[in-house]
């Protein structure tokens, strides 16, 4: 399963996204990760959550983020949820380019029914500029 939580950039997309999986962790029975482009919001998260910086490990590319979410799943079997912050950023894509956009998140909605991991995704997109194909993932719409 995928959730969006969109809106432009200063909305409050980022505080909705850590109070979700700061609550999530109570009712998890697997492991959580919260993937994001710093460490900066360390002290915000539960003890019980992996966070991890994504800008450290040199991911240049749309294609070597989805790689990365693949190694991460591949190395922990109880992963229940995957929260990503900055999507845009630390992707390296963008919101208008659906072209490439959309393939992440058909990719993304694959891994998510064969390995059971949820993904709660943050994403600096208006409601005009995100591709309608997307728009049921929408679950926060500032």
């Amino acid at each position: 399963m995928i959730q969006l939580i969109t809106g432009t950039k200063g909305r409050g997309k980022t505080k909705i996204l850590l109070d979700k999986v700061n609550t999530a962790v109570y009712d998890a029975k697997g492991n959580i990760a919260y993937l994001d482009k710093s460490n900066k919001h360390m002290h915000e998260l539960k003890r019980k959550i992996l966070l991890i910086n994504v800008k450290s490990y040199l991911v240049d590319n749309s294609e070597e983020f989805l790689g990365f979410i693949c190694g991460i799943i591949s190395q922990d079997h109880d992963l229940e949820a995957i929260y990503i912050d900055s999507f845009l950023k630390i992707s390296h894509l963008e919101c208008k380019d659906s072209k490439h956009l959309i393939p992440m998140f058909e990719k993304l909605a694959k891994i998510s029914d064969m390995y059971k991991v949820e993904f709660i995704i943050s994403i600096s997109c208006s409601e005009d500029e995100l591709p309608d194909t997307l728009k049921k993932y929408v679950v926060v719409l500032l």
